[in-house]
């Protein structure tokens, strides 16, 4: 499914040659702070989906909400409804 999933977010980039080096620009709109920016169209890309995939295990490993892409929803709710169980167990006992 994550791979489905980065496939999926990697046909939403956009790409640019940048007038100032002739460089290649790359981002995907909806995933704050991930770009790349490359010699070549194909390091771009590369460098971009590396990016992805670190973007995307910080804010899973956080619990932080990532964009739903192609149906893919990459919640992790069995975590979040732990979480709440946690909480009321330690409400009920005083804690």
């Amino acid at each position: 499914m994550l791979t489905v999933y980065i496939q999926a977010a990697m046909r939403l980039a956009k790409y640019e040659i940048l007038k100032d080096d002739g460089s290649f620009y790359g981002e995907i709109s909806g995933f704050q702070g991930v770009w790349a920016n490359a010699e070549t169209l194909e390091e771009c890309r590369d460098e971009l989906m590396e990016t992805l995939e670190d973007w995307l295990t910080l804010r899973l490993s956080k619990n932080l909400p990532v964009p739903i892409i192609a149906g893919i929803d990459l919640t992790i709710k069995e975590l979040a409804n732990a979480r709440i169980d946690c909480l009321r167990c330690v409400r009920n006992i005083g804690l």
